[in-house]
């Protein structure tokens, strides 16, 4: 049983769109292998739609437009972004899904919340349904206050939460995202009772702060957020990754503040495709991702703190959502 409250509503799928999932999807054995092959070494041959899953700005809309026009160069094809947000991000999903598996259908994808998507409620997919290609950019959250907050320490908040179970506040960026996760455990593993209050993404999530409306928020650290701590109009308290980031100094780990569990809130984006795109094809596409992060220009567009040391391929991104499922799937099966 949950010791937490989440408050907010969550949207749901439409009906309709839901009927439709995977209707208009080919058959991936209904192409013979020489067909299948020579539209991989044709690929692309017209335009490509490559769909985000939230609203225009914020860190998944930079990172599929920045990837979308590298891949537009690289492979010599139109790439059409398209926002398409809702039900927190099943919309995006969806479509996708609905516009084919030849490879001219793709769409962004937030890790973990996709993958936590179909463990929480009927989204007319699993995640099966879905191939990751490569991650573009992963960033890792921070836990802040107000300004004119009366806790100065992440010690004093959870001290505070603990003594008053549920009565604090904290706004995270939609109930199916890593934020969103990790304060449900921090009640479970660590019985810090907190109320997650989800939000529409950075923006909704800072007027709240800023106006008091929540007690603290767990967000991502982008460049908004960055630019808020230096003003001083948000204190961090602690972050979230295993090992601290350079760009948040003197900020303690959650895994320091004695909470060694709690090191998953790190939100991945990257590129996907549906599960029968031809192999082929999402071999072509993830070199063309790969090639495109080794650009300078792109790095800076979406900021170097954020692009992976690393390349992380198909192989390496399913890792990474299969060892998500793995750690929260327990915790929304008991929901």
């Amino acid at each position: 049983m949950h010791h937490i409250r989440m408050t907010g509503a969550v949207l749901l799928v439409p009906a309709l769109l839901l009927a439709g999932c995977g209707s208009d999807t080919a058959d991936p054995g209904a192409a013979g292998g020489a067909d299948a092959g020579d539209a991989a070494a044709e690929y692309p041959s017209e335009q490509i739609t490559l769909y985000v899953p939230y609203a225009p700005g914020g860190p998944t809309d930079l990172a599929a437009r920045t990837t979308g026009e590298c891949l537009q160069e690289e492979l010599g094809q139109t790439v059409v972004v398209e926002n398409r947000a809702g039900a927190s991000g099943s919309l995006g999903m969806q479509a996708m899904l609905q516009g084919g598996d030849d490879g001219y259908s793709l769409s962004l994808i937030a890790v973990p919340a996709t993958a936590t998507n179909p463990l929480q409620m009927e989204v007319g997919y699993t995640n099966e349904d879905y191939v990751p290609i490569a991650a573009v950019t992963e960033i890792p959250s921070v836990l802040a206050v107000g300004e004119d907050s009366e806790y100065a320490t992440a010690e004093e908040l959870f001290e505070a939460a603990r003594a008053n179970p549920g009565e604090l506040s904290v706004g995270i960026p939609g109930a199916t995202t890593s934020q969103a996760m990790e304060i449900l455990r921090l009640a479970e593993l660590y019985d810090v009772e907190l109320t997650g209050v989800p939000f529409n993404g950075n923006a909704e999530m800072t007027t709240a702060l800023l106006g008091g409306n929540v007690d603290a928020v767990f967000i991502n650290a982008s460049e908004d957020v960055l630019q808020n701590i230096d003003a001083g109009s948000f204190v961090p308290l602690a972050q979230s990754p295993e090992e601290p980031v350079s760009y948040l100094p003197d900020v303690p780990t959650l895994a320091e503040l004695d909470f060694p569990e709690l090191t998953s809130s790190v939100s991945v984006f990257g590129l996907s495709a549906p599960a029968s795109t031809p192999e082929a094809i999402v071999e072509k596409l993830e070199s063309a991702v790969q090639t495109c992060l080794d650009k300078p220009e792109v790095i800076e567009r979406l900021d170097e703190r954020y692009v992976p040391d690393e390349f992380i391929g198909t192989d390496a991104f399913k890792e990474r959502i299969d060892a998500i499922v793995e750690a929260y799937g327990p915790i929304l099966e008991q929901g």
